[in-house]
């Protein structure tokens, strides 16, 4: 399941979407987000679903690569449907026991459902077709007016990319503990879920030894490549926008405007 979770990698290819500035991305990627919450009916998700099938098109990411995140949290999505089923008054459709399933409530647990999923999806296109330096770069920018108010913009970047560069790494690490310990006789898979959680106590300690031997790492690093923060520094390859990013952001006021007038009033 470790190996599922897609959040933070990045699938090397070419697309337009690669190409893109990633301003757009981390912009396109925070309307998307917002617009999931603020559109209203089904049609409105429908809006968002076939955008987001559109640019999962265009980026040449295999879709089942996109889904296979879903699996990671799958337990959480199950766990919003069936609060949202049973604990959401309204009029009932069906009873039994003490447990009610109200017409509101499936209409909410529908909807939770897919709000979540085109989020993690939507999220994971982002991280799978921008390199960690292009986003610490848009971060940067993007944050460029908060150095008004004496925040420390490029700090605040830099960590920022290497925390989300550093979940397919620790990821992959706990894969590898794993394995090791079920070699010498381990068992994480059978038993209750209380089991198991008591199982993985054992992870926790070579997995923070080994994030803390890679942290130690990347500081060294940084020291010795005298690193000072990002006062004065310059870029090899400055962002600038190109016609594929004006096209983009028209794409993304278009898909803002359907989705609205969809969700809304019709």
């Amino acid at each position: 399941m470790l190996r599922d979770i897609t959040l933070g990698q990045y699938y090397q290819t070419e697309s337009v979407i690669h190409r893109m500035d990633p301003r757009v991305k981390l912009g396109g990627t925070l309307l998307f987000i917002v617009s999931l919450f603020v559109f209203g009916g089904y049609l409105g998700y429908v809006a968002a679903a076939l955008f987001l099938g559109i640019v999962i098109r265009l980026s040449h990411v295999p879709f089942r690569f996109m889904v296979k995140g879903m699996k990671s949290i799958l337990f959480l999505l199950l766990l919003t449907v069936v609060f949202n089923l049973f604990l959401t008054p309204g009029t009932v459709l069906v009873s039994f026991w003490k447990l009610n399933i109200t017409l509101e409530g499936l209409r909410l647990a529908v909807t939770m459902a897919v709000r979540l999923a085109l989020l993690i999806i939507g999220s994971s296109v982002m991280t799978l077709t921008t390199t960690p330096n292009h986003l610490t770069d848009g971060m940067e920018k993007m944050m460029k007016p908060l150095k008004l108010f004496h925040v420390p913009v490029h700090d605040v970047a830099m960590i920022m990319s290497i925390a989300l560069r550093f979940i397919p790494i620790l990821l992959e690490e706990t894969d590898k503990i794993m394995k090791a310990q079920m070699a010498r006789g381990a068992d994480f898979e059978s038993g209750s879920i209380v089991k198991r959680a008591k199982a993985m106590v054992p992870l926790l300690v070579p997995l923070f030894v080994s994030a803390f031997r890679r942290a130690n790492d990347l500081a060294m690093a940084m020291e010795a490549r005298c690193y000072r923060g990002g006062d004065g520094r310059t870029k090899m390859k400055p962002l600038v926008y190109q016609r594929r990013d004006k096209v983009g952001y028209l794409c993304i006021a278009l898909y803002l405007t359907a989705g609205f007038v969809l969700g809304r009033l019709v």
